[in-house]
C-alpha cells in the first residue's frame, strides 16, 4: 500500500497522527513552512543577543541538570553543546526500526520549528536533509527515563549530524560521518542551546507511542472484522448488537462496536435469533460491544495525547516570544507514560478476548466442528498449536501490561527526583499491539477454516463477505498437514493485518468506527 499523502507540511501546529505514518512508512518528503522559519529565526535572534551580552541563563551558557549553577564561558559554550551529546549518548540493546527512527526526527523538527528552543534554521534543515535523505541514526531501544525527556535516544539521533555515532544509509550500517558524506550533507556545529534542544524533549516515547496508538485503532477495527466472522462460524445471536440495547448505556465505543457488528454481518444468513435451545452466545461473542468498546474509549484518550503532544514544545528552557527564558519542566513524560500504559492495557484485552476465540473455534465441544479445524484429526494436527502460540502471546501481554509509570528512580543527583519512564511504557504498549494483532491474525485464519468445514452454503455479512475473500486470495483451506507449513499461513494473515489491506478494503464499503459520532 501507498501513503495518500505527497508531501508534509511541518507548521508545529497541524502534524497528524496520519502524516506521521506516511513519514515514517513511507517515506513522504518533509518539508518547513514560511512562517515557521521566521519563527525560528526570531527565537535565535534572543539566544544570539544572551550569549553576546553574556547573561547566565540555563541551557546556553551554564551546564546541565545538577550542574546549572556552574557558569560557562563564551568561548566554550560550542564545546559544551558538543560536549553534552557525547555524553549523554549512552543508550544500550538493539537500534530501534526505521519507522521509529523516523517517527523520533520529524516529531523533533515539528516541536523545533513552534519557535520557542533557540535553534538556528540551518540546523534544523541539517536533521530536516537526513530525513528526507533516509540517513537514520543508529538510536539504541533502551536508556530513557522519559525525563528529562529523552536524552540519551536524542543524543544518539545527534551524533551523526556532528560526524560521530552511527546512521544506516540505503540499509547499511555506517560510521556517522560516512553515512553524512554518503548522502551528501554537510557535518555541523552545535551553537548555544542547540544540543539541548534537540535532546531534552519527550520525542522518541511520543514516536514510538504514536505509531503504537495507530496500530491499535486498526487492530480495534480488524478485531471487530474478525469478531464478526468467529460470531457467523458458531451461528450466533444478532440481538445483542442491536442499538436499543446500547442508547441506554451510552458508552462511546460500546456504541461504535456495536454499530460496526451490526454493519459487518447485514445480510448475513449464518447469524440468528434466539431460540429456546440457543437463548445467548457467550461473552466472548455476545459482549463484543461491551469488551472491544472499553478498548476503543482508553485509544480515543490515548490519541487525544499523542495529537497534543506530537504539535507541543517539549525542551527546556524555552523562548518565549517576548524574549524571556522560562525553565520548567515540558520534558516531563508522565502525561504520556500513563497513557501508554492504558494503551498496552487496552490492546491486550483485545488479545485476550480474540484467543478465547481462537479456542472456541478450534475446540470441537464448542464449535461442533472437527477437532482443531481439521478434516482428519489424528494424523493431522491441524491448528491445534496456533491456539497455543496465542495463549503464550497473551500472557506475555499481562506481564508487559504492568504499568511502567507507576516506577521511578532519582536521578542526576537527585535533581531529576521523579521520572516518567514513559518510553518503556511506549515501548511495551508496541510490543502488546503486535502480539494481539498475531492473535487477531490467528483468529482470521481459524475462522475462514471453520467456515469453509461447515460446508454450509450461506451467505456472509456484508463486511464479513470481504475479509474472508481476502484471506482465501493468499491463504488456501487447509485440507491435511502434509500441504503446509502453519507458520506461513499464519504470515500471511499477519501481513493483511500489518498492511491494514483487510481494514482497508472493509472500510472501502463500511468505514468503521472508533468512537460514535
Amino acid at each position: 500500500m501507498k501513503s495518500e499523502i505527497i508531501e508534509v507540511n511541518l507548521t508545529g501546529n497541524s502534524l497528524t497522527l496520519e502524516e506521521i505514518i506516511a513519514v515514517a512508512r513511507y517515506q513522504v518528503k518533509v518539508a518547513i513552512d514560511e512562517k515557521a522559519k521566521q519563527a525560528v529565526h526570531e527565537s535565535r535572534q534572543i539566544v544570539d543577543t544572551i550569549v553576546e551580552e553574556k547573561r547566565v541563563v540555563y541551557g546556553v551558557n551554564t551546564g546541565f541538570g545538577s550542574l546549572c549553577n556552574v557558569s560557562i564561558s563564551q568561548e566554550d559554550t560550542v564545546q559544551l553543546q558538543e560536549n553534552l551529546i557525547r555524553t549523554h549518548a549512552s543508550g544500550f540493546g538493539r537500534p530501534l526500526s526505521e519507522e521509529v527512527v523516523r517517527a523520533i526526527m520529524l516529531i523533533r523538527i515539528n516541536s523545533l520549528v513552534k519557535g520557542f528552543s533557540g535553534i538556528r534554521l540551518s540546523t534544523i534543515e541539517a536533521l530536516l536533509a537526513m530525513l528526507n535523505q533516509q540517513v537514520h541514526p543508529f538510536i539504541p531501544e533502551k536508556g530513557s527515563l522519559g525525563a528529562s525527556g529523552d536524552l540519551a535516544p536524542l543524543s544518539h539521533m545527534v551524533m551523526p549530524l556532528l560526524g560521530l555515532g552511527k546512521a544506516f544509509y540505503q540499509g547499511e550500517l555506517l560510521s556517522g560521518k560516512e553515512a553524512m558524506e554518503r548522502a551528501g550533507i554537510p557535518i555541523i556545529c552545535l551553537s548555544a542551546k542547540e544540543g539541548l534542544a534537540f535532546i531534552n524533549g519527550t520525542t522518541v516515547l511520543t514516536a514510538i507511542g504514536a505509531l503504537a496508538t495507530y496500530d491499535a485503532i486498526e487492530l480495534l477495527k480488524m478485531a471487530d472484522i474478525v469478531g464478526a466472522l468467529s460470531l457467523e462460524v458458531h451461528e450466533g445471536i444478532s440481538s445483542p448488537f442491536e442499538e436499543a440495547l446500547h442508547v441506554i448505556r451510552p458508552q462511546s465505543g460500546q456504541l461504535a462496536t456495536a454499530s460496526n457488528i451490526r454493519r459487518l454481518i447485514e445480510d448475513s444468513e449464518y447469524v440468528t435469533k434466539a431460540t429456546p435451545e440457543h437463548v445467548q452466545d457467550p461473552y466472548t461473542l455476545r459482549c463484543m460491544p461491551q469488551i472491544h468498546g472499553a478498548s476503543k474509549d482508553s485509544i480515543a484518550y490515548v490519541k487525544e495525547k499523542v495529537e497534543i503532544e506530537i504539535n507541543s514544545v517539549t525542551d527546556n528552557p524555552i523562548i518565549t516570544r517576548d524574549g524571556k527564558v522560562i525553565s520548567g519542566g515540558n520534558f516531563h513524560g508522565e502525561v504520556l507514560a500513563q497513557a501508554f500504559d492504558f494503551l498496552g492495557i487496552a490492546a491486550a484485552e483485545i488479545g485476550n478476548v480474540s484467543e478465547r476465540r481462537v479456542e472456541r473455534l478450534v475446540n470441537r465441544q464448542l464449535s461442533k466442528l472437527p477437532s482443531f479445524l481439521v478434516k482428519y484429526p489424528g494424523l493431522n494436527s491441524g491448528f491445534m498449536i496456533t491456539q497455543y502460540a496465542c495463549a503464550s502471546l497473551v500472557s506475555e501481554n499481562k506481564i508487559l501490561a504492568h504499568p511502567a509509570s507507576v516506577d521511578s528512580i532519582p536521578s542526576c543527583e537527585n535533581q531529576e527526583d521523579f521520572v516518567s519512564m514513559g518510553t518503556t511504557a511506549a515501548r511495551t504498549a508496541a510490543d502488546i499491539v503486535r502480539n494481539s494483532r498475531r492473535v487477531v491474525a490467528t483468529e482470521l485464519l481459524a475462522a475462514c477454516q471453520a467456515l469453509d468445514l461447515k460446508g454450509v452454503d450461506k451467505r456472509l455479512g456484508r463486511g464479513s463477505q470481504i475479509a474472508y475473500g481476502l484471506l482465501r486470495q493468499t491463504a488456501s483451506f487447509i485440507e491435511n498437514d502434509k500441504d503446509i507449513e502453519i507458520y506461513e499461513e499464519l504470515n500471511k494473515a499477519t501481513a493483511l493485518l500489518e498492511t491494514g489491506a483487510v481494514v482497508h478494503a472493509v472500510e472501502a464499503q463500511i468505514p468503521l468506527l472508533i468512537q460514535y459520532d
